[in-house]
Formats: structure tokens, sequence, C-alpha cells
């Protein structure tokens, strides 16, 4: 587990743009419960989060079509709740950063880490709001 402190401007990367963080199994199940899109960033405290994943979820939103839902579980702090995100990403194995965006409770686009490390903030952004096109 991190230190809230470290991890509190990690948070706020996401949260200062709308996305709702989810601490508790209760609140993922009760976000995958919601009708519409919804994109699930699992946020971590590695270097491709910061550089990568975080400002691409960012850019993303700048999209003409973008999800209805905005949340976000941090892996390493929020177990539970990033479990069970996790658990809903199925068939991908467990990857953070990662990100994955689902329409009426249904996976449909997936950035697996491997996906997002190495990759400019602008291309993750663009993938993202490809699949926003195609899904919101």
């Amino acid at each position: 587990m991190y230190p809230a402190e470290l991890v509190k401007p990690m948070r706020e990367d996401l949260t200062k743009e709308g996305f709702q963080e989810l601490h508790t199994v209760e609140e993922v199940n009760a976000a995958m419960e919601k009708k519409g899109t919804t994109l699930v960033v699992v946020n971590s405290v590695c270097g491709c989060a910061a550089a990568n994943a975080r400002p691409g979820a960012r850019m993303s939103l700048k999209n003409d079509k973008t999800p209805d839902n905005l949340v976000t579980v941090f892996a390493g702090v929020d177990r539970e709740a990033t479990d069970r995100a996790r658990g809903f990403m199925v068939p991908f194995p467990p990857s953070s950063p990662s990100m994955a965006l689902f329409k009426d409770g249904e996976l449909v686009h997936m950035l697996e880490r491997h996906h997002i490390e190495g990759r400019p903030a602008e291309m993750i952004a663009e993938n993202l709001m490809n699949a926003y096109n195609d899904f919101c």
C-alpha cells in the first residue's frame, strides 16, 4: 500500500477532470450497473501512468463523443476495488495502468499496460477517442 499523501496528486490528475474514484467493491459494482458508456482507468504510481496513461485519458475527453461515466480505481491502494474492476475486464490479465470502456456493463474496448507503456499520451488519447466514436 502506498501512503495517501504520495498518491493524492496522482488521484487528482483524474478527479480534477471529472473521474469518480471508486474505493470499494460496492462502488465498483454500482458504477458497472450504470447504463451507457463507462471508462474505467486503473491508475498506478508507475512512470507510464504519469507520462502516458493519465495524460492520455485526460486528452481523450476533448473528443466530441465521450463516455457517460468516468471512474478510476488505484492499483496498490484500493486493492479490493481494483480487483473487482479487473474482474469485469476478463479475459484480459490484470495490468496497471490500464483502461477499459464498457457499454451497458459489457467490455467493448481495452488498453492494457503494453498498449500504454512507451507510447505517447497523444497516441493513447487517439486510441480512446476512436473507441468513443465507435461506442459512445
